[in-house]
């Protein structure tokens, strides 16, 4: 199976070679660049097209978030996986994050096995990251975040079965397949059928997308 290519990107060159370490160290995971702000993280993304994009948030020439943005609107195909660093004083940005179509985030000072969980996890789209603080962090972010007024009984929200909205309400508080499987008394590989489900029906990428679709339209 080929490794999972990662691209590093953080302004200060300890991090970014201390990820690269801890990444390489484990199995099924290449670094195969990195870069010092965001306007390289572009340059790199376009060139190096790797799988995986770990960028921080806060970075000169061009911060972290406009960066995704720029990387997500080019049109690759497939588009890389943006898994945003944030620490606890950088809440704010996680929704933003989110919302423009990064597929997680992770603590900085996440373990090498997590960092190498949350790219095994961000290429299958199987779930959001940084699971110690997912919960936390997205309910901060979004009661601070300003938003449009939820859209009552949004059409695509029809095209779903109750199981699925069910499904649709799990992933957006969190929690893994294993966790709705669970809560709803399913199997975990009812719980996948249903992930497949939503994302095609909903049109959406990932869970992290559905996560933006369920607090924007007022289903949790």
């Amino acid at each position: 199976m080929t490794d999972s290519t990662v691209l590093v990107v953080d302004d200060q060159a300890m991090v970014r070679q201390g990820f690269a370490a801890l990444l390489n160290s484990r199995d099924g995971v290449t670094v195969v660049g990195d870069a010092a702000d965001g306007a390289q993280a572009v340059d790199q993304v376009t060139r190096l097209r790797p799988d995986v994009v770990f960028m921080d948030v806060r970075m000169p020439v061009m911060d972290g978030l406009e960066a995704a943005r720029r990387i997500l609107s080019l049109g690759l195909d497939p588009a890389p996986r943006i898994i945003m660093l944030t620490t606890f004083d950088l809440d704010d940005y996680v929704y933003e994050a989110l919302r423009i179509g990064c597929s997680g985030f992770l603590l900085k000072d996440a373990p090498a096995d997590e960092l190498a969980r949350a790219v095994r996890l961000s290429v299958t789209g199987e779930a959001l990251l940084a699971p110690t603080v997912t919960r936390r962090l997205i309910a901060d972010a979004v009661a601070r975040s300003p938003r449009t007024p939820p859209r009552r009984d949004p059409p695509e929200l029809a095209s779903l079965t109750p199981r699925e909205r069910e499904t649709v309400e799990q992933i957006a508080t969190g929690r893994s397949n294993a966790e709705i499987a669970t809560a709803l008394f399913i199997s975990e590989e009812t719980v996948k059928t249903h992930v497949r489900n939503v994302l095609q029906k909903l049109r959406l990428r990932d869970r992290a997308q559905v996560v933006v679709f369920a607090y924007e339209n007022g289903v949790v």
